[in-house]
């Protein structure tokens, strides 16, 4: 492979763009090297402990290609087209529909390169889940936790891909009682439909433990928890209709719109619409 860098141009790009794309990377896959793919080889370059200076030389190349390879190595965990037409099938919802979701929610990917499931963790649901399960979450308030625990939402702490993982660890290791790991687990929206853990009773799961473990298997266990989650919360009905804005509600929360959850599946509903 030839060595690329900003404005670069010519296939290697596109093959340099497309294996970006494919490690959940958000750019414009094309034939030109532009800003978002030299930030992309940047964060890159960092995760993979290379010197980072943007430019994809041998030793940047051979770590692109061992992790989309890494990538490969999980296929079988991957939704089919067939699950998700089976899918529809089963609850009268356009395939359309099911992937708009699907890609808002995850960027239609439900595992990390790991084989770990994609997560966010949620700090100021872990804060709720404390007081749940009657334990005061000043308690744990320091220096240490201020990522991991706070009473309001902010995007502030997100770190993204495996980095979730770090935090999620962070708030399940602040005690040794197992109603804090439970409420950490359970604090994390999970896979490709990113569900929250909380929901795992509602679902029909019989622990956060089994919740967790079934979404480490693959995206079809991902599909049928997002069914489940259809059917409890009444919101099969607003799918079938494409009511964008009252799915939204029921599926993000009171805070859709600020979010621009409404219009984004609306968007993704209508490129999928076209492909058919």
């Amino acid at each position: 492979m030839k060595t690329l860098r900003y404005k670069s141009r010519g296939q290697d790009v596109y093959f340099l763009e497309e294996i970006l794309s494919s490690l959940n990377y958000q750019i414009v896959v094309s034939n030109y090297f532009g800003k978002d793919t030299h930030n992309a080889v940047l964060d890159f370059q960092k995760t993979h402990k290379l010197v980072v200076d943007g430019i994809v030389g041998p030793k940047t190349w051979s770590k692109l290609i061992a992790a989309q390879n890494n990538l490969l190595l999980h296929l079988d965990k991957l939704l089919s087209e067939k699950d998700l037409i089976n899918f529809a099938d089963r609850y009268q919802l356009e395939v359309a529909a099911v992937k708009a979701v699907n890609e808002v929610e995850s960027n239609g990917k439900g595992f990390l390169l790991d084989g770990r499931p994609r997560i966010l963790f949620e700090g100021h649901i872990f804060w709720q889940q404390l007081i749940n399960r009657n334990i005061d979450p000043a308690d744990f308030l320091n220096t240490f936790t201020q990522n991991v625990l706070y009473p309001t939402w902010t995007r502030k702490h997100y770190l993204g891909g495996s980095k979730e993982y770090s935090r999620l660890e962070k708030a399940a290791g602040m005690s040794d009682l197992s109603q804090v790991h439970e409420a950490a687990y359970a604090s994390a929206s999970w896979g490709s439909f990113q569900i929250m853990g909380f929901h795992y009773e509602s679902l029909n799961y019989a622990s956060i433990d089994e919740f967790v473990s079934t979404m480490y298997i693959s995206e079809a266990k991902h599909l049928d928890a997002f069914g489940r989650f259809l059917e409890f919360n009444n919101l099969i009905h607003p799918l079938r209709d494409k009511n964008w804005k009252v799915f939204a509600r029921g599926y993000n929360g009171s805070s859709y719109a600020k979010n621009n959850y409404d219009t984004k599946l609306e968007r993704a509903y209508l490129k999928f619409s076209n492909m058919i």
